[in-house]
């Protein structure tokens, strides 16, 4: 008894070759499961990624083989190889291309049986729909309704069906009736390769977060910077301003003069004499010493007056021993 070898198509052999050949000269690739997908919202991605991608649907046994021929261990793969599967081939980014299968939405009808992954709301408003059978339709759904005109208007805005609700045989054919097509189709890689395998919940980004982290890390590494006056055309300037205002702040604290200190040094003295005045006042009023209040600013519309009272009082309270000691040179030499 001979064994003879089955012979493999011929279509078989040519499918593995392109396969293997788009996986050694694409920078990435990724994985989607199709099943249930409508082919119109293929067609109109593969449309979307024209120039950017090759689109292949394929028998997940021709895949494993032109993995392992192209040079990959299609272990990692393998719980991704089942059911209905489309290969997107590309030279992109791998997230770029996830950002771009995610994003390509198409609109169908709910059928029955189905959960919803959205709140489902008939608007108010004239259906277009005449009035007989339909208005049990409508009764059943708890959808209040009017009649006029012959036509069935809907009363208000009606909550039908929440987030995770199947959707009943009456409701799928209301919404056909009404033109509602309401259940949104997408593409999702399941996996996807670019040097690494990268699963699928990873492969979409936050795009509003990372950019907020990114200019959070530029924040704090220009801070850094700053505070080290890393000589960097970006930093210098910000390094100079900063020196430039701790040695006003420490020109003024230690009295010293120089035309452009000289008002600040002066200003910080007085408010130093009158605070200590105000409180020698307080606690020895047989002195008679007046304090002369700079005029108060003029306050914005709605600022109460008592408010800025209770913080200068605040304010007098806190003084330490070191602000009174400095007003008492000040004011005695």
């Amino acid at each position: 008894m001979s064994l003879t070898a089955r012979k493999i198509p011929e279509w078989k052999i040519k499918v593995v070759e392109e396969l293997v050949n788009l996986i050694k000269t694409s920078k990435a690739f990724a994985i989607a499961d199709i099943t249930g997908i409508p082919a119109n919202h293929i067609q109109m991605l593969r449309k979307k990624l024209y120039g950017k991608a090759e689109l292949r649907v394929v028998k997940p046994r021709l895949l494993e083989i032109a993995l392992k021929k192209a040079g990959l261990n299609p272990e990692p793969f393998k719980e991704y190889l089942t059911g209905q599967i489309l290969v997107v081939f590309t030279n992109m980014n791998a997230f770029e291309l996830a950002m771009l299968m995610d994003t390509h939405i198409t609109k169908s009808y709910f059928k029955p049986g189905e959960k919803t992954d959205r709140e489902i709301i008939i608007p108010e408003g004239n259906t277009g729909i005449p009035p007989g059978p339909m208005l049990s339709v409508f009764g059943r759904l708890k959808i209040p309704t009017k009649v006029q005109g012959n036509v069935v208007y809907v009363a208000k805005d009606t909550v039908v069906a929440k987030p995770g609700e199947v959707v009943s045989g009456d409701l799928a054919s209301l919404l056909q009736k009404l033109g509602l097509a309401l259940k949104e189709i997408r593409l999702r890689p399941k996996i996807a390769y670019e040097g690494i395998v990268i699963p699928g919940d990873k492969l979409i980004l936050n795009l509003d977060e990372y950019r907020n982290n990114i200019m959070a890390a530029h924040l704090d590494a220009l801070k850094i910077a700053v505070e080290v006056a890393l000589p960097e055309p970006e930093v210098l300037p910000l390094v100079i301003s900063r020196a430039h205002r701790h040695a006003l702040s420490l020109a003024v604290e230690t009295g010293f003069i120089t035309p452009e200190t000289a008002e600040m040094v002066f200003l910080s003295a007085v408010a130093k004499a009158n605070a200590l005045a105000v409180e020698v006042a307080r606690y020895a009023p047989e002195l008679g010493i007046e304090v002369k209040q700079a005029p108060a600013p003029v306050k914005q519309e709605g600022e109460k007056k008592e408010k800025g009272e209770e913080e200068k009082k605040e304010e007098s309270k806190e003084l330490s021993e070191e602000a009174l000691s400095e007003g008492f040179s000040a004011l005695f030499g």
